[in-house]
């Protein structure tokens, strides 16, 4: 299934994409008319913490209203939101080896810019290539928290914050956890997810740099109204095969770079095993796989202007589009 939160007539409702996203299905419409109980799609938060059953009425409603055209609208006449609102919590990991190295890379030439011989440091750059991750990230899947309350959908108007002078998109994706769980043993952790989405960490790297230089953070670097983008819908875990997806880079509708979420180093199940030891994970949080390799402008150093347009896609989820606007 493909799972959308959507607002029309000043209310917040939960459906199900069809006819390539053209046409939605009104879970709550579609469902009560087949006699599910309203209270499951109350909202994505509702379905989600309804497990299975829940998933099992919403599979149910979704065919009622293909069959009978029952909570059938046109997508083009209302609003997507994200499709989780408000997410519980976020993680966002560094799961690609190829984004670390490249960071690492850029950080280190912009570095030599005020090293005693700046040419001596291009120098060996160019001869040894990329620094290797640090040696604690091939240990342990490294991730920070960003602010659930940042959260907003595809065709929202991202706001640069006015502290920044580099602004930055970076293409991710990730995981609602469905089923909580403490402990969480490896080879059960995907039994926990409830699907994926696509999401942008948009990040002001100027103030990341400046923040970085303690052993602390990011802090305002990444933390900013409108600075995290999801969407367009959830699909859900039985429908999305989350390390053979395409993942692609548009800006102003030209390709800046492209990858494939079979390069992640550290999995979703990696993940969950990490972040359950000696802590519950809920129904609604998301973890975020980190950047793939060339999916931000710092790797390329090709950063954002104002008025951008930025497309982020995942194979198999869709597009997020947004405007970056400065004011």
């Amino acid at each position: 299934m493909r799972l959308i939160t959507f607002r029309t007539n000043g209310a917040e409702r939960i459906g199900a994409f069809i006819d390539n996203d053209q046409t939605i299905i009104d879970l709550a419409t579609a469902g009560g008319d087949s006699g599910a109980s309203a209270e499951t799609f109350a909202d994505m938060q509702s379905l989600i913490e309804g497990g299975e059953g829940a998933l099992d009425a919403a599979r149910k409603a979704e065919a009622h209203g293909v069959a009978t055209g029952t909570g059938a609208i046109k997508a083009a006449g209302v609003e997507i939101l994200a499709p989780l609102p408000r997410p519980l919590l976020i993680r966002d990991f560094l799961g690609f080896e190829e984004h670390v190295r490249n960071t690492n890379y850029i950080t280190t030439k912009l570095g030599a810019q005020n090293a005693p011989e700046p040419a001596a440091v291009l120098k060996r750059l160019e001869e040894e290539g990329a620094p290797p991750p640090w040696d604690v990230w091939y240990e342990i899947p490294l991730f920070y928290k960003p602010n659930p309350l940042n959260v907003v959908g595809t065709g929202v108007d991202v706001i640069w914050p006015r502290y920044s002078e580099k602004f930055d998109y970076e293409l991710e994706f990730g995981c609602f956890i469905g089923k909580p769980g403490k402990d969480i043993a490896k080879e059960d952790a995907m039994d926990h997810v409830f699907g994926y989405t696509v999401f942008n960490d948009f990040s002001a790297r100027d103030t990341i740099a400046h923040e970085l230089g303690a052993p602390f953070g990011p802090l305002k670097g990444k933390d900013f109204d409108t600075g995290k983008v999801m969407g367009p819908c959830i699909v859900t875990a039985d429908a999305f095969d989350p390390y053979a997806a395409d993942m692609i880079v548009r800006v102003n509708g030209d390709e800046r770079s492209r990858g494939n979420s079979s390069t992640m180093h550290w999995s979703f199940a990696d993940f969950i095993a990490y972040v359950s030891r000696c802590e519950t994970l809920h129904a609604g949080e998301f973890l975020a796989s980190g950047t793939v390799g060339r999916g931000c402008g710092l790797e390329i150093e090709h950063y954002l202007e104002p008025n951008d347009v930025v497309e982020l896609e995942v194979e198999g989820i869709g597009i997020i589009r947004n405007k970056v606007i400065r004011p």
